[in-house]
């Protein structure tokens, strides 16, 4: 099932086949931003209040020792800035600039093709960081500029938008919430490159079911899966070798039906 934001005709492409349907009953729904604003008010102010006072935490307590030892790493390892930044979707469309510690070689594709899970172009420094999320750790300077909040869809590249949006054609409803350093669909699993069609498909299923969703609950619970990920991988590459990452059942088809933590 898809969620457009205009009533009508929703097409959907797998290869050669092509799926149409027309959207009835609850289907039907014409997203109204400022009602859609104004009704989570509440929610919107006490998310803000909580994405800027963990983001100056974050900064203080743990960017401001990390940074100077994942700089001489990065550095070491080899040539090139220490930050990676990228121009990114964010919020309805609108054009930012993402922040990510490097964790590849500088390339000519590095806005173009998305990195796969032995792409060579990934420096040994980089592996480390991507796998610990720590490469996103800039990101939290985005929360406190208003660009992201910790939680809310991941921001892809133009390139990758782009072409989501040929696949899902109601793919850009995902842009009605700021983007986030985390969100539902990378605790559910969906993280790294996207390519074939249940992917793509299936992430934005639960990046809609997230905007449709959103409440600050929710948003603390992704928050600590997240970092309950996070240290599991850390143990298990340093303490426990057969350590059980945290995961959750991603096997649903309608996760609008489900519950986002069953």
């Amino acid at each position: 099932m898809v969620e457009t934001t205009s009533i009508g005709k929703t097409r959907l492409e797998h290869g050669k086949k092509r799926y149409d349907k027309r959207d009835s009953g609850s289907e039907k729904r014409s997203i109204d931003l400022r009602s859609f604003i104004s009704n989570r008010y509440q929610y919107f102010l006490a998310k803000r209040i909580f994405d800027i006072t963990a983001s100056v935490l974050v900064l203080l307590l743990v960017f401001s020792w990390l940074f100077p030892i994942v700089y001489i790493l990065i550095k070491l390892d080899s040539r090139g800035p220490i930050f990676f930044v990228q121009r990114r979707v964010g919020f309805l469309g609108r054009s930012f600039s993402c922040l990510k510690f490097r964790t590849m070689r500088v390339n000519a594709e590095a806005n173009s093709k998305q990195a796969t899970e032995y792409d060579p172009r990934i420096t040994r420094v980089g592996r480390f960081l991507r796998n610990s999320n720590l490469d996103e750790l800039p990101q939290f300077l985005n929360v406190l500029a208003g660009h992201m909040s910790i939680v809310g869809p991941r921001p892809h590249m133009y390139k990758d938008c782009a072409h989501f949006s040929t696949v899902v054609e109601a793919y850009k409803f995902r842009t009605l919430l700021k983007p986030g350093i985390t969100g539902l669909a990378q605790v559910k699993g969906y993280r790294g490159p996207a390519r074939s069609f249940d992917k793509i498909f299936r992430r934005y299923q639960w990046d809609a079911f997230y905007v449709r969703n959103a409440n600050f609950w929710l948003d603390l619970r992704i928050v600590h899966t997240t970092a309950m990920q996070t240290l599991s991988y850390f143990i298990k590459k340093f303490l426990i070798e057969d350590v059980p990452v945290m995961t959750i059942s991603t096997d649903l088809i309608e996760p609008q039906k489900a519950n986002a933590f069953n």
